[in-house]
C-alpha cells in the first residue's frame, strides 16, 4: 500500500498541474488573448478556466501533501 501512496503522488501533481495549465490556456483562449479556436472570445471560457486552473491547483496540492503523513 506504501508503494501506491508513493506513486499517486507524482501522478496527482503532474496529472494537476497539466489541468491548471489548460486551465490557463482556455481563460486565454475566452479573453481573446489566444486566437484560433472555437472557444476565442468566448465568455463561457474566460469564466470556466479560471475554474479549472484552481481544481488542478488543488491537485497539486494535495499531491505535495499526501507524502507528509506518514
Amino acid at each position: 500500500m506504501r508503494n501506491a501512496a508513493r506513486m499517486s503522488k507524482p501522478v496527482l501533481i503532474t496529472i494537476g498541474a497539466i489541468v491548471t495549465l489548460m486551465g490557463v490556456i482556455f481563460m486565454f483562449q475566452g479573453l481573446g488573448v489566444i486566437g484560433g479556436s472555437a472557444m476565442t472570445g468566448s465568455a463561457l471560457w474566460a469564466i470556466l478556466g479560471p475554474i479549472i486552473a484552481l481544481a488542478g491547483i488543488v491537485l497539486v496540492v494535495v499531491g505535495l501533501r499526501r507524502g507528509r503523513r506518514s
